[in-house]
């Protein structure tokens, strides 16, 4: 259940938002470990048809810890510039709540991957051959997807 948030002056649009989830390279996924104490890692992702694309080894804490409970929380930050002056913060953030689940689908996976490329690519070059190193890590990769709940932004000033 999506709860208000405190500060609506702050409150970004979901336009704004969703435009911080493209732009930002990085977000801490947050999950409930298997002895239920919280655990967050910082990750590459990619925001595309209204959910966030993650992709990891084939084993590992994180994949452990989403098998036993899919319910997650997504933050990034975009811009943050401290405001001494004014014992403040500029800054832009975005939370995501929904719950994850691993992609099976050949295309979806595939296609996640290749957006993920695009996104982190910085020349064609590069691209071209992050397309083929993902068509080749296709069986050893595991793509998350991440189907969202509840989004929200926030924007101090």
């Amino acid at each position: 259940m999506a709860e208000t948030m405190r500060r609506l002056d702050r409150q970004m649009s979901q336009a704004e938002t969703e435009d911080l989830l493209r732009a930002c390279h990085y977000g801490v996924l947050s999950m409930n470990n298997t002895d239920g104490c919280p655990y967050g890692v910082p990750l590459s992702y990619i925001y595309t048809d209204g959910r966030i694309y993650l992709h990891c080894a084939p084993e590992g804490k994180k994949l452990a810890h989403i098998r036993h409970d899919d319910k997650v929380s997504f933050c990034v930050v975009g811009e943050a510039e401290p405001l001494p002056d004014k014992f403040s913060m500029r800054y832009t953030s975005a939370i995501v709540f929904g719950t994850v689940s691993e992609v099976d689908e050949h295309r979806e996976k595939e296609k996640a991957l290749v957006a993920l490329i695009d996104k982190y690519g910085t020349t064609d070059e590069y691209r071209e051959k992050g397309r083929v190193y993902a068509a080749e890590s296709l069986r050893t990769t595991v793509v998350l997807r991440l189907d969202i709940d509840h989004l929200t932004g926030k924007a101090g000033k």
